[in-house]
């Protein structure tokens, strides 16, 4: 992550693959790179009051290949949210490299909720 400019953050494009999306064919992680969005840094200082995860349940898919969130601090934050987990290899970007895994994590979650 670069140092912001202007409140903006953004990743380096020169590292983008690397960090982010290891595991996505060359040509769209430079894709990605050139179209990334920058995030305000404000958002980091936002206050949330009722976390959805404390009264909701919740999901989580484990990135086991993540440079950018390490996966220990991903099984944290799931077992915090008591989420169902399901841990998968690939980048940050793995919704791009294994859409699949997405997909099927999101259907367990939606057949689970409708059992209730």
């Amino acid at each position: 992550i670069l140092p912001p400019v202007d409140g903006f953050l953004m990743l380096d494009k020169e590292k983008f693959a690397a960090s982010f999306a290891a595991d996505v064919r060359p040509s769209l992680a430079s894709f990605m790179a050139d179209s990334q969005v920058p995030w305000g840094v404000a958002a980091l200082e936002g206050k949330v009051t009722a976390p959805a995860w404390k009264a909701k349940p919740s999901w989580y898919l484990v990135a086991k290949d993540d440079k950018m969130i390490p996966p220990s601090a991903q099984r944290q934050m799931a077992s915090r949210a008591q989420a169902t987990t399901v841990e998968v290899p690939g980048s940050h970007a793995v919704y791009v490299s294994d859409p699949a895994a997405v997909a099927n994590l999101i259907k367990q979650a939606a057949a689970d909720v409708g059992k209730k």
